[in-house]
């Protein structure tokens, strides 16, 4: 679930970058517009995915073996 969620955070970021950089929204330009039903499902599915990711900074990291 972790690397799903990471996944999803990475499409959203390069989603942001790209309407950051070109005033392209992707998800929009691909689904109908940021109205449309499945965009506004990517965004909350990309949203839930960000809230899950949040939890990866507290987990308890592995000790690295030399």
């Amino acid at each position: 679930m972790d690397n799903v969620a990471l996944v999803l955070v990475i499409i959203g970021a390069l989603n942001w970058g790209s309407i950051g950089l070109f005033g392209v929204d992707l998800v929009a330009t691909i689904f109908g517009g940021q109205t449309a039903l499945v965009s506004r499902i990517i965004y909350t599915i990309v949203g839930l995915a960000g809230l899950w990711s949040i939890s990866l900074l507290f987990k308890e990291k592995l000790p690295v073996k030399d």
